[in-house]
């Protein structure tokens, strides 16, 4: 009996042994989570395994899906300074000669997503209006030159397009189903920096009246947007494509958290038109509309207090040949209901010029539907 317990001590004895010898030099051998390191001969600290999986909290994987579809852009013009007016006199022109004025290159920086991989990407038009040269820089370290295609003011966005092979194209996500409070990181070369990820939430959707475009239905986000992000991604969790990052509310030129992206379900439509037309084609109807306020209807005697209503009708447009009449109330397009100028303008715009289409007025209590066959929306021209 008593040999039996001296080997059972002894047993007890070598275990505990090796386990102190395991858990001091080989702890991952004992299953703990953690390296030891032994920064001197007293002090030991613990480090996660190389193989440790990331936290929920990261969204690495969504930055590494999309990142490789936003480029960087640098453009650059020649714009020639005005002269001295002076110069203009023939007796000045004797002496000094036909001055012309002198010219100099301007460059910018911006940004755009790669959307397919026979080398479209999107970026804002005012990135690349009016530029002489446009370069593209990939996150794989290729560069290249780059064409428009074509640009859309209306909306500030833009085409163009770059000659590479295995070219990584963005996923398109969903921004109609994005909502406040969703995660949203953000994609660019701000102050051209270098590529830079921010992340952020969908602060609200459906924004307008913040710029001088025709067609505004920003998401805006906090997700930080500075100078340089124009033309650049927002993309989910998932790192699929919500929207072009385009503007930013700002009295300092950085960002404060309130920046703007126009939603990928617009994008689409722009980028599709541009493709195939070289431009946007959008329906039109001739009229002049004005949102109704709470003071136009009080003033008016209106029982309505959305919509919009019609101050002028172009002589001989679709509208006016239609039988619609200043003073109406624009109350439904398509069965769609109107609840100002900015829904009733992407409403119209959506529809395909040379069909017919019924909209809804209130004239006179009554409520007659107008067939009107669409016309198609003359081009924006800029003042220079």
């Amino acid at each position: 009996m008593r040999r039996l317990w001296l080997l059972f001590a002894q047993t007890i004895t070598v275990v505990l042994a090796l386990w102190f010898i395991v858990t001091t030099l080989k702890p991952e051998w004992a299953g703990k989570s953690g390296q030891s390191l032994r920064l001197a001969s007293t002090v030991m600290l613990q480090e996660a395994p190389l193989s440790g999986v990331p936290v929920q909290s990261s969204y690495r994987s969504a930055a590494q899906r999309a990142m490789p579809s936003v480029v960087n852009i640098f453009t650059s013009k020649e714009v020639r300074q005005s002269r001295n007016p002076l110069l203009n006199d023939p007796f000045l022109k004797r002496f000094f000669g036909d001055q012309q004025g002198q010219a100099e290159r301007q460059s910018s920086l911006g940004s755009g997503v790669i959307v397919s991989a026979q080398g479209y990407i999107l970026t804002n038009n005012h990135v690349v209006e009016a530029a002489d040269e446009i370069d593209v820089a990939l996150a794989d370290g290729r560069k290249t030159v780059a064409k428009v295609v074509g640009t859309d003011p209306e909306t500030d966005l833009a085409v163009i397009k770059i000659d590479l092979p295995n070219l990584p194209a963005i996923t398109l996500g969903h921004s109609d189903q994005a909502q406040v409070g969703d995660i949203a990181l953000a994609i660019g070369n701000p102050f051209g920096v270098g590529q830079t990820v921010t992340m952020g939430i969908i602060s609200a959707v459906g924004r307008n009246h913040l710029t001088d475009n025709a067609f505004e239905n920003f998401i805006q986000t906090d997700a930080a947007v500075n100078p340089g992000n124009s033309g650049g991604a927002l993309v989910d969790v998932n790192g699929n494509l919500l929207g072009i990052n385009t503007a930013i509310y700002s009295q300092n030129g950085g960002s404060v958290g309130i920046g703007f992206a126009i939603p990928v379900a617009t994008v689409k439509l722009v980028m599709e038109s541009i493709i195939n037309h070289g431009h946007v084609v959008r329906g039109w109807i001739g009229v002049e509309p004005q949102d109704i306020t709470p003071e136009l209807a009080e003033s008016f005697g209106l029982k309505q207090k959305t919509g919009a209503i019609i101050a002028g009708v172009i002589r001989g447009g679709p509208a006016d040949r239609a039988g619609m009449k200043p003073g109406d109330i624009l109350l439904a397009i398509e069965g769609k209901p109107v609840g100002d100028t900015t829904e009733m303008l992407n409403l119209v715009a959506q529809l395909k010029p040379g069909n017919k289409a019924k909209i809804t007025v209130l004239r006179n209590a009554q409520q007659p539907t107008l067939e009107i066959v669409i016309g198609k929306r003359p081009a924006l021209r800029r003042e220079e």
